[in-house]
């Protein structure tokens, strides 16, 4: 059989089944892997791995069995050492090496972002130990915020209003941080007025972007998001100068999820993933194309026409409760029965293999004639949606 690419996936959650799907549309040879069986992704791509990606030799040794045409990453915790001595050999890194090394980690991209941009972002500093967390929430004041350097959807993250907080989130933090770095930011909590995700398209015709995302986290892990977001025209200018200048300085090609704080006079840079972003899950349904397949498109090379929003949309998650090897999905029928005449429903559920507590489990998507009453529905239909533990 003839493939138009062969991707080797690493990670394989329910972005990376997303990706899978669109990239098989056009004739992509996926290999997905994870360090565990029957992940999302696997469950639609061509072949699976199943290895640690922490683990440098077991990484070499998938490369060297697959040698892709791209290799993609879907997840921070990887050796990107070992995807950097594979560019050098030729091998396209999406979207670089170098993108991947720097986003791991947040320092990385922060001290791209402020120190070599000079893009506006809030106060912080690095801590290693708990007297480091307390010299920095002394420079960034109280309020502050505490997160791991290296993690993922918002674990390790909390919000210290006082200095007698300061041991308690550093030591959730040193919990739940992914890889073997006991580091974290520290940083002045900025009372934005809404946080954005600029999904950032970085092609070889140039930079193009998809309208604002909103979106509304709890435990620092996103639970709802919509479009459009209306921005004063100056802001959403600012947001588009700070976003292409970040993606242009990381190079390569594919979708960036760009992440503001907004307040009424300016925009602040917060983080960025250099591959589709959780808050885009609602692309699915509001746009002619989705953050996955805008992915796709880019990293192949392929025409990117423009980009149109259908009308207000929005997503909610549907989330596990409790840890569960056994469980089955009710009331797909109670949700998607919502849907309208003037109001469309969707729900994908992603074929985890297992649950715990607050682990995305589905989505639920709505549109409606504003962006209130589409994440109204969107809420409305992923709470019809439920887990059956039979454990």
């Amino acid at each position: 059989m003839t493939f138009t690419a062969r991707i080797l996936l690493l990670g394989s959650g329910e972005l990376g089944k997303e990706f899978t799907i669109s990239a098989k549309r056009y004739g992509c040879h996926v290999v997905a892997c994870d360090s565990f069986g029957q992940a999302p992704a696997m469950q639609v791509a061509d072949a699976a791995e199943v290895f640690p990606m922490l683990d440098a030799d077991a990484l070499r040794a998938v490369i060297a069995r697959h040698r892709p045409d791209f290799i993609v990453p879907e997840v921070e915790a990887i050796r990107t050492e070992v995807l950097q001595e594979f560019e050098t050999q030729g091998l396209n890194v999406v979207p670089s090496a170098r993108a991947t090394m720097l986003t791991m980690n947040r320092d990385g991209i922060r001290e791209v972002a402020a120190g070599e941009l000079g893009l506006r972002t809030s106060r912080y500093r690095y801590a290693e130990s708990l007297d480091e967390v307390r010299t920095a929430a002394s420079h960034t004041g109280f309020p502050c915020v505490i997160k791991p350097v290296m993690s993922s959807s918002g674990k390790g993250q909390s919000t210290v209003e006082a200095a007698g907080g300061l041991e308690a989130a550093w030591t959730y933090a040193v919990a739940n941080m992914r890889g073997d770095r006991r580091k974290v930011i520290v940083e002045e909590f900025v009372a934005f007025d809404y946080e954005i995700t600029l999904l950032t398209v970085r092609t070889r015709e140039g930079v193009v972007f998809c309208e604002p995302i909103g979106h509304r986290q709890e435990r620092g892990d996103y639970q709802e998001s919509w479009q459009p977001v209306p921005m004063d025209a100056k802001l959403l200018a600012d947001a588009q100068d700070m976003a292409r200048a970040v993606v242009d300085n990381l190079g390569g090609y594919g979708i960036f999820g760009v992440e503001f704080f907004v307040t009424r006079d300016e925009v602040i840079f917060s983080e960025l993933s250099p591959r589709p972003h959780d808050t885009g899950m609602v692309t699915l349904l509001s746009q002619n194309l989705s953050e996955f397949d805008l992915h796709a498109r880019a990293i192949l090379g392929l025409p990117i026409p423009a980009i149109k929003l259908r009308g207000p949309t929005a997503s909610a998650v549907i989330l596990a409760d409790r840890e569960a090897q056994r469980f089955s999905v009710e009331g797909l029928d109670e949700a998607l029965r919502l849907g309208s005449a003037n109001a469309e429903v969707e729900v994908r559920i992603f074929g985890k293999p297992t649950t715990r507590p607050y682990r995305r489990m589905g989505v639920a998507l709505a549109t409606g004639a504003t962006a209130d009453d589409a994440r109204a529905l969107a809420r409305e239909a992923a709470a019809r949606v439920r887990i059956r533990y039979d454990d």
